[in-house]
Protein backbone atom coordinates (compact mmCIF):
# COMPACT_ATOMS: atom_id res chain seq x y z
CA UNK A 1 0.00 0.00 0.00
CA UNK A 2 2.50 2.38 1.24
CA UNK A 3 4.40 1.84 -2.73
CA UNK A 4 0.72 2.37 -4.50
CA UNK A 5 0.63 5.72 -2.17
CA UNK A 6 4.44 6.92 -3.22
CA UNK A 7 3.44 6.15 -7.27
CA UNK A 8 0.24 8.00 -7.00
CA UNK A 9 1.98 11.16 -4.88
CA UNK A 10 4.60 11.18 -7.43
CA UNK A 11 2.12 11.19 -10.72
CA UNK A 12 0.16 13.80 -9.09
CA UNK A 13 3.55 15.69 -8.50
CA UNK A 14 4.35 15.50 -12.22
CA UNK A 15 0.65 16.80 -13.73
CA UNK A 16 1.38 19.98 -15.38
CA UNK A 17 -1.03 23.34 -14.66
CA UNK A 18 -3.07 22.74 -18.40
CA UNK A 19 -3.72 18.63 -17.97
CA UNK A 20 -5.24 19.57 -13.92
CA UNK A 21 -7.03 22.79 -15.63
CA UNK A 22 -8.69 20.48 -18.25
CA UNK A 23 -9.45 17.34 -15.58
CA UNK A 24 -11.27 19.76 -13.31
CA UNK A 25 -13.39 21.50 -16.19
CA UNK A 26 -14.41 17.23 -17.34
CA UNK A 27 -15.25 16.60 -14.13
CA UNK A 28 -17.04 19.61 -13.31
CA UNK A 29 -18.75 19.46 -16.71
CA UNK A 30 -19.91 15.65 -15.93
CA UNK A 31 -23.75 15.70 -14.50
CA UNK A 32 -23.23 11.99 -12.75
CA UNK A 33 -19.75 13.80 -11.06
CA UNK A 34 -21.33 16.65 -8.64
CA UNK A 35 -18.62 19.15 -6.64
CA UNK A 36 -17.84 17.73 -3.49
CA UNK A 37 -19.38 21.25 -2.12
CA UNK A 38 -22.64 20.09 -3.51
CA UNK A 39 -22.56 16.81 -1.66
CA UNK A 40 -21.49 18.01 1.75
CA UNK A 41 -24.12 19.20 4.25
CA UNK A 42 -24.07 21.33 7.22
CA UNK A 43 -24.94 20.18 10.68
CA UNK A 44 -27.30 21.32 13.33
CA UNK A 45 -29.42 24.25 12.69
CA UNK A 46 -29.13 27.09 9.91
CA UNK A 47 -28.06 29.99 10.91
CA UNK A 48 -30.85 32.82 12.49
CA UNK A 49 -31.02 35.85 10.87
CA UNK A 50 -30.47 38.01 13.96
CA UNK A 51 -29.26 34.32 16.20
CA UNK A 52 -28.12 34.87 19.49
CA UNK A 53 -23.91 35.09 19.82
CA UNK A 54 -21.91 33.52 22.86
CA UNK A 55 -19.80 35.62 25.26
CA UNK A 56 -17.83 35.23 28.17
CA UNK A 57 -19.35 36.83 31.20
CA UNK A 58 -18.15 36.57 34.92
CA UNK A 59 -21.03 36.75 37.49
CA UNK A 60 -21.38 36.12 41.04
CA UNK A 61 -21.94 32.62 41.98
CA UNK A 62 -25.35 33.18 43.43
CA UNK A 63 -26.83 34.83 40.67
CA UNK A 64 -25.25 31.83 38.34
CA UNK A 65 -27.31 29.46 40.92
CA UNK A 66 -30.18 31.21 41.53
CA UNK A 67 -31.14 30.88 37.35
CA UNK A 68 -29.99 27.36 37.38
CA UNK A 69 -32.00 26.49 40.11
CA UNK A 70 -35.09 27.43 38.46
CA UNK A 71 -34.25 24.03 35.79
CA UNK A 72 -33.78 24.23 32.43
CA UNK A 73 -34.20 27.02 29.94
CA UNK A 74 -32.00 29.22 32.92
CA UNK A 75 -30.38 30.75 30.38
CA UNK A 76 -33.17 32.09 28.31
CA UNK A 77 -34.40 33.36 31.58
CA UNK A 78 -31.23 34.99 32.30
CA UNK A 79 -31.25 36.56 28.84
CA UNK A 80 -35.05 38.04 29.25
CA UNK A 81 -33.63 39.22 32.61
CA UNK A 82 -31.00 41.14 31.12
CA UNK A 83 -33.38 42.50 28.26
CA UNK A 84 -35.69 43.61 31.45
CA UNK A 85 -32.80 45.44 33.18
CA UNK A 86 -31.88 47.01 30.24
CA UNK A 87 -35.10 48.55 29.02
CA UNK A 88 -35.23 46.32 25.66
CA UNK A 89 -38.19 44.71 24.27
CA UNK A 90 -38.42 41.07 24.32
CA UNK A 91 -36.92 39.59 21.28
CA UNK A 92 -39.00 37.58 18.87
Amino acid sequence: MAEARRIALKNLAEITDAEDAAITADAVADPDNPPADDLIRRRGRPPLENGKRPVKLRLDPDVIEHFRASGPGWQTRMNDALREAAGLKKAG
